[in-house]
Order: structure tokens, then C-alpha cells, then sequence
């Protein structure tokens, strides 16, 4: 009587599966909380502190730009789940994601709250280092397109 033992390829299959369903869950959880005021509010110092978000505030104003968000976000994190029937549009959902979080990790620079004040450059603060961790859902993002792309073309 043998027992199979998990094989890397195993491993990796799961892995990407377990990624893939918390890349989406972060994605949808934070994007239903941007129609909450507190969310508004603690985006505030990030979105006025851009120079391509400010604009976007300006015209529209705090609620309804954190609300367009919240829509992509939802949008983005429906379309990485939806893998096993649409490969193809799990990928631009992934690619999607990609642009996400290139575009928070450019709060790192341009948001001063992000910096630990009179630490230097290099210390974050308790926002620098929330910021941080998209460099991790990013390589998260690239991971989900690069399995979609793969499943779609077998399709």
C-alpha cells in the first residue's frame, strides 16, 4: 500500500490556488469598504498627496472618488475569480490588479505621512509600511495573470 506523496508541481497548484483566492478576497474586502466614511477619511492624506489622484478629488470630491474606486476595486477582484470560466478575463482582472498596486506603491513617495517623521527617508511609518505590502499582492497579481493567461490558452 503506498501513499503519494505531494509533488512540487502539487505544491505550486495549490499554492497559486490559495493566492489567487486571497489576492481576490483582499481585493473585494477593501473594495466594499471604500463606501464607508472611515475609509473616505483615512484615504484622505493618500489621494491629496497625488499628483493624478488630487485632480481626480478635486473634480469629483472625497466620497465619490473613494465610491470609483470601490467599483474598480470590486471589478478587478470579481474578474481574478472568475479563472475557471473565464481565464481570459481573469487575466485582464490580474492585470488589472497589477495597475493597483503599482499605483499605491507611488504613494510611498508622494505621501509624506508615509515617512516616519524625522527618521529619514528609509523609515516608514505605520502607512509606509500598509503601502509596503502591495509590493507582495503585486507579485500576487503577476502570479493569477500569468496562470490565466496559461489556462486560457488552453481553452
Amino acid at each position: 500500500m503506498g501513499t503519494r506523496h505531494a509533488s512540487a508541481d502539487d505544491l505550486a497548484s495549490v499554492g497559486l490556488s490559495v493566492l489567487r483566492a486571497a489576492l481576490a478576497t483582499n481585493i473585494l474586502w477593501i473594495g466594499a469598504l471604500k463606501f464607508k466614511q472611515y475609509e473616505v477619511e483615512n484615504d484622505e492624506p493618500l489621494v491629496t498627496s497625488s499628483p493624478l489622484f488630487s485632480r481626480f478629488r478635486a473634480k469629483l470630491g472625497a466620497q465619490t472618488l473613494n465610491r470609483l474606486i470601490g467599483v474598480t476595486e470590486i471589478t478587478v477582484g470579481s474578474l481574478i475569480v472568475a479563472k475557471p470560466v473565464a481565464p481570459k478575463a481573469s487575466a485582464i482582472g490580474s492585470f488589472g490588479a497589477v495597475g493597483m498596486f503599482l499605483t499605491t506603491l507611488s504613494f510611498l513617495a508622494t505621501t509624506p505621512e508615509a515617512r516616519q517623521e524625522g527618521q529619514g527617508a528609509l523609515s516608514l511609518s505605520q502607512l509606509g509600511q500598509f503601502l509596503l505590502k502591495d509590493t507582495v499582492l503585486l507579485g500576487a497579481a503577476l502570479m493569477t495573470a500569468a496562470e490565466s493567461l496559461r489556462a486560457a490558452r488552453r481553452c
